[in-house]
């Protein structure tokens, strides 16, 4: 009984022993740190004000340290309204193509041009919501990201290839791309995988298959660095399973990705769920922000209810006023 009151009175010690307003470690929660966008003090901190205000904005889903899902928010075509009350989950993903300046290069794409006059209180059209379903949108949420935080010199594009190669090769880009491996990430960063089949081994066989293939597509993922601390990163990435979703990753004292989980080895299945991680991807690239950016003047977001005048469709629906593309116009896509 007395070890257990001297336990006690140690514990209550050192509780009064901490400062004002300090809390131990273990009780400070990791992700998020939501501020408006506007009030942010340099170009880091307004890329975590936007990415957080969108994981906000669809319940907060994220998957923790241990890769598992734990709250799910709206699924990206449900037509029931995000956490404005205002916004249908679908027109949200219309307005990532809108806000980051891409719907017109993928235009051509069947049902795209009826996304171009989408409003919030407008009939859910089923062609733009079949463009929505059969194009990827994480690059255009992260394109969205980059475009309304002002970071100058980002390539938009529907392909994350596209800015991760700008990364490697292109001294004006806004990043440098590191090993995810060695780098640590920080406020502002975009760490990527690759998609798919595709057979590249880590940040050495991403910069191999980039010297081989200047120009090639290939499917990818990133997401944005939002928060780091508490021996946690936290990161949000749209179109991640089916919403914008903040992810969890542990790190070390040295600030550096702990045991970061890839996909190899056993498959994923029922009889192996100690195999099973949302986290477990093939990481190849941590694309880190050069220090001491401006932050440009993001653009006014009348794109939300105003639709672009110049739109065209190649799989045309009669009747919905949009132009004809013209004779062999490219069919693009996004992933």
């Amino acid at each position: 009984m007395q070890a257990r009151r001297r336990g006690i009175l140690i514990v209550l010690a050192l509780c009064l022993a901490l400062p004002l307003g300090i809390v131990p470690v273990q009780a400070q929660a990791a992700g998020c740190r939501i501020q408006d966008p506007m009030q942010a003090r340099d170009l880091p901190a307004r890329i975590a004000a936007v990415a957080c205000r969108e994981n906000r904005l669809w319940y907060e889903p994220f998957i923790d340290t241990e890769g598992r899902l734990v709250n799910a928010g709206l699924m990206e075509m449900e037509a029931s309204r995000l956490s404005d009350d205002m916004t249908p989950a679908w027109k949200r993903v219309v307005d990532y193509w809108r806000g980051s300046g891409l719907l017109g290069a993928v235009s051509a794409r069947a049902g795209a041009g009826t996304c171009a006059y989408a409003t919030n209180d407008s009939y859910a059209n089923p062609n733009c919501r079949s463009f929505l379903i059969d194009t990827p949108w994480s690059a255009a949420f992260i394109s969205y990201v980059m475009v309304q935080s002002g970071v100058p010199g980002f390539r938009a594009s529907p392909s994350h290839v596209d800015y991760v190669r700008d990364a490697w090769r292109n001294a004006d880009s806004p990043y440098v791309m590191v090993d995810p491996e060695n780098g640590a990430p920080a406020v502002g960063d975009l760490l990527c995988y690759t998609r798919g089949a595709a057979t590249i081994n880590g940040f050495a066989g991403m910069q191999a298959w980039f010297a081989r293939n200047p120009d090639t597509s290939l499917p990818m993922h990133c997401d944005a660095v939002v928060d780091v601390s508490n021996g946690v990163a936290s990161l949000v990435g749209g179109n991640v399973l089916h919403s914008v979703t903040l992810r969890m990753l542990p790190v070390n004292r040295a600030g550096r990705f702990w045991n970061l989980p890839y996909v190899r080895g056993t498959a994923c299945m029922p009889a192996n769920p100690q195999a099973c991680s949302f986290n477990a991807q093939n990481w190849v690239a941590l694309l880190k922000l050069k220090p001491g950016l401006p932050m440009l003047t993001p653009p006014p977001e009348t794109w939300q209810q105003r639709p672009p005048q110049q739109q065209c469709c190649v799989h045309c629906v009669v009747g919905s006023g949009v132009p004809r593309c013209p004779a062999g116009t490219p069919v693009g896509g996004g992933d």
